[in-house]
């Protein structure tokens, strides 16, 4: 008879068990890194303290770093953008001293 597979579960002519622990469920099962947040998300949070971590969370952005996971790109991407207001917070600052 055949085997039908059902939100997790295991059918085999009538009877339910679980799907063994052994298999996978998807490619995202993985953790992220970084404590499960994440690179990106990661980098965001500590570059209000060292600003340094959402340049280098950017070259990931602009290198496509999130082809490997997806999972990763908002957290990069909010990075990116923290750098580009760091960035533009830098050069008025130096404008405003400096002229």
């Amino acid at each position: 008879m055949a085997q039908v597979q059902v939100r997790g579960l295991h059918a085999d002519e009538g009877d339910f068990s679980l799907l063994g622990s052994g298999q996978s469920t998807g490619p995202y099962d993985k953790p992220l890194p970084c404590f499960g947040c994440g690179i990106g998300w990661f980098s965001f949070l500590l570059g209000f303290v060292f600003p340094p971590l959402w340049y280098y969370a950017m070259v990931l952005y602009l290198g496509k770093y999130y082809l490997k996971d997806p999972r990763e790109r908002p957290g990069l991407a909010a990075s990116a953008i923290a750098a580009l207001f760091c960035s533009v917070i830098v050069v008025i600052s130096l404008i405003a001293v400096f002229c």
